[in-house]
């Protein structure tokens, strides 16, 4: 047996046990495949991970970089009491609908909120309506943009709020300072960022399963 075939099973058999799909989220990942949707969501054990997060939080609000086609941001919502809220940010306006759509049937259209448009001009539009902190900041956006993303999530929260920062691994090229992907160019920026800010106290996994090798970080936000 290959590893990644072991990988797999592995996820299958704790996502069956621990963290099994209901039909909401079996419909929206269905939805999303039908609708062209790049296969990126998060998996069922990875959106249960956050789920917890924002419970240990005691989260109220939680603000979410990227939205795709709302596959985490049904995990995350269901997390928050009926008077939580929730703002995704997705740049692409046909992911943005289908993630409505997901949301709608999922019922949590009146806890969770999607806007449209890229997030580097959404997020000081966000920041203009003076929102209360968010409890937690989930990014998982292109990667390029991380640090930025990173640095206002900071400006969006409060000591004790949880940032959490998705695929940081970029395939092991991460540890290449030399590397001329933006992508790992722009990790690396906000991993830094983590380990430099005052305000930021942190950590990065790197972790193995059905999405092959990956990782993700989190960072406290301190007063």
């Amino acid at each position: 047996m290959s590893d990644a075939q072991l990988w797999d099973d592995i996820d299958a058999y704790f996502t069956t046990l621990l963290s099994p799909e209901d039909e909401a989220l079996r419909a929206a990942r269905r939805e999303s495949d039908a609708e062209g949707l790049p296969q990126i969501n998060v998996t069922a054990n990875q959106g249960k991970l956050l789920q917890l997060l924002a419970r240990l939080q005691g989260a109220r609000t939680v603000l979410e970089i990227g939205t795709l086609g709302g596959y985490s941001t049904i995990w995350l919502a269901r997390a928050l009491p009926e008077d939580g809220r929730l703002i995704t940010l997705e740049y692409d306006a046909h992911h943005a609908d289908v993630a409505r759509r997901n949301l709608a049937r999922a019922g949590l259209d009146r806890i969770a909120e999607v806007r449209v448009g890229p997030a580097l001009e959404s997020l000081p539009k966000l920041a203009d309506e003076n929102p209360p902190p968010f409890d937690l900041v989930f990014i998982d956006a292109d990667k390029a943009n991380n640090r930025p993303y990173l640095e206002w999530a900071l400006r969006l929260t409060r000591a004790g709020s949880l940032i959490v920062l998705d695929n940081v691994v970029r395939h092991g090229q991460v540890t290449d300072a030399a590397s001329t992907d933006p992508s790992v160019r722009g990790t690396r920026a906000a991993l830094e960022l983590i380990a430099e800010h005052p305000r930021l106290e942190g950590t990065a996994i790197q972790t193995v399963g059905s999405k092959g090798h990956d990782g993700f970080a989190l960072a406290r936000v301190l007063g």
